[in-house]
């Protein structure tokens, strides 16, 4: 549990820094045993410029807090059902300026394609710049119980996706472990800016 949270703080760290989790946005997770399932995850209405160990929370799969002061973010049910349904070791969610913008842009569509880059290759799985990229965009709720049938819903209508965006939110990744989910998170919001970038450009 020490290693995790220190790997969550340091995120939340870096993560500020470069824009992706601004005020008390994001929140962080990672598994930390299987059976029964345990998590670390970040408290709720913390800075993630400033997370230290103490703003760590482990719980269970139900959501409760078995170690750790404070209550973790309404949006922990999305979480588990990421984690649940893919077995993923981390998941990260950032509140970026392009992720929102592109959220909202393509929310009609229901997702975003993401093709042609090679930064594609940063993927878990991909060996193409070629490769066609489905980021889902979901409507987003306070409703976390219906929000998290229909994130269930949509993973299973996509298995090979790696990321979800909720519209004019955020970007929730994963992968099997705090690394692979970090390189995620880079490679989205690189794509995301360039993507942007170029929805976005002002006529010349």
């Amino acid at each position: 549990m020490d290693e995790v949270a220190a790997s969550l703080c340091e995120i939340g760290r870096d993560f500020y820094r470069r824009g992706w989790v601004f005020g008390t946005s994001g929140n962080f997770s990672a598994k930390i045993a299987d059976a029964p399932l345990r998590l670390a995850i970040t408290s709720s209405g913390l800075d993630k410029g400033s997370l230290t160990p103490e703003g760590i929370l482990e719980i269970d799969g139900h959501a409760v807090v078995l170690r750790g002061d404070g209550r973790p973010s309404a949006e922990t049910s999305l979480h588990l059902v990421i984690v649940q349904q893919f077995g993923s070791g981390a998941v990260l969610h950032t509140h970026s300026i392009w992720s929102t913008l592109l959220s909202d842009r393509w929310a009609t569509d229901g997702g975003l394609i993401l093709e042609g880059y090679e930064m594609l290759k940063g993927l878990s799985g991909v060996s193409t710049h070629g490769h066609s990229e489905w980021v889902p965009i979901l409507e987003n709720s306070q409703d976390y119980t219906t929000l998290s049938a229909t994130l269930g819903s949509v993973l299973k209508q996509h298995p090979r996706c790696h990321g979800v965006l909720l519209r004019k939110h955020g970007l929730y990744t994963w992968g099997r472990d705090i690394a692979e989910a970090r390189r995620h998170v880079e490679i989205f919001e690189f794509l995301f800016e360039a993507e942007g970038r170029r929805q976005f450009a002002s006529p010349s």
